[in-house]
């Protein structure tokens, strides 16, 4: 419990620090493009398209089965995919950029005197500013597809800060075993490719058979921010509530994973620099 409370405390007290890093860190990164800032939403435009033509006017249009059965609510498949891949764009980014920022700023850092546990908090918050921005886009589109804004939005800042949080717990454990392990880089990155298409993002697994399958699927904590991002645009529950089962299971990861991630983290730390 001594590591978690330290890694909280540095957290609180560098917040500052990781507004002003990350703000840097977002424009340098668009900094020599023509454009800017604005390939952060012309990028996921592109890909949500592809997605679209694949999978919604190819795969699900082509079978008959253009609407997703949620519920008692039939979701034609565009607003049903927009509403889940809004997130995993922040999700992919954020766990891949994370996982590598300590040992791509090692050099940089220990010339530094602030605590090595903001670092991927402040790479994670770059990607936040990002996500913002394509969110306030596709809920405007979302008035033009027939969901307006609706009272079910008031859930929508829980779900945005449980994504944060899962972000910041889980980079903790990437970012000290890929500063140990390189080849643990690898890992993720794959890994990443993979969960995509292992959550309700581009396809609907409610009626799977045998059930275990998406009980199994439910297991990954990103299915649950999936899930309560499209709850809450598309209004269709209040969804930690009515899966509070589910609620309590996903913040038993987040513990879990913040346990893990801040015993690991203040062990190796002092000796990050020789694992360069």
């Amino acid at each position: 419990m001594r590591s978690i409370i330290t890694i909280i405390k540095e957290q609180i007290k560098s917040f500052y620090l990781v507004r002003r890093l990350s703000v840097y860190e977002l424009k340098s990164a668009n900094r020599n493009h023509y454009l800017g800032i604005m390939w952060e939403i012309i990028n996921p435009m592109i890909q949500i398209s592809i997605y679209w033509f694949v999978f919604g006017f190819g795969i699900f249009h082509s079978n008959g089965r253009g609407n997703v059965e949620m519920g008692d609510e039939w979701v034609p498949y565009f607003p049903w995919m927009l509403s889940g891949i809004v997130v995993w764009f922040f999700v992919n980014q954020a766990i891949t950029q994370g996982s590598k920022s300590i040992y791509t700023r090692i050099k940089m850092i220990s010339k530094m005197s602030f605590p090595m546990s903001v670092i991927p908090t402040y790479v994670i918050f770059a990607k936040f500013y990002q996500h913002l921005m394509l969110l306030g886009v596709i809920l405007v589109m979302f008035q033009f597809l027939g969901y307006p804004i609706n009272i079910h939005y008031v859930q929508l800042p829980y779900f945005i800060i449980a994504t944060v949080i899962f972000l910041v717990t889980l980079s903790l454990i990437t970012s000290t075993l890929t500063t140990i392990v390189r080849d643990f880089q690898m890992l993720i990155t794959s890994t990443v490719r993979i969960l995509i298409y292992l959550s309700p993002i581009l396809w609907p697994p409610y009626h799977m058979q045998p059930a275990i399958i998406q009980t199994i699927m439910k297991l990954n904590p990103i299915y649950y921010l999936v899930e309560g991002y499209r709850a809450s645009i598309l209004g269709l529950s209040w969804y930690p509530i009515d899966h509070w089962q589910y609620t309590l299971y996903f913040w038993v990861v987040i513990f879990i994973l913040l346990f893990i991630g801040s015993i690991l983290h203040i062990k190796f730390r002092d000796r990050f620099v020789d694992f360069l």
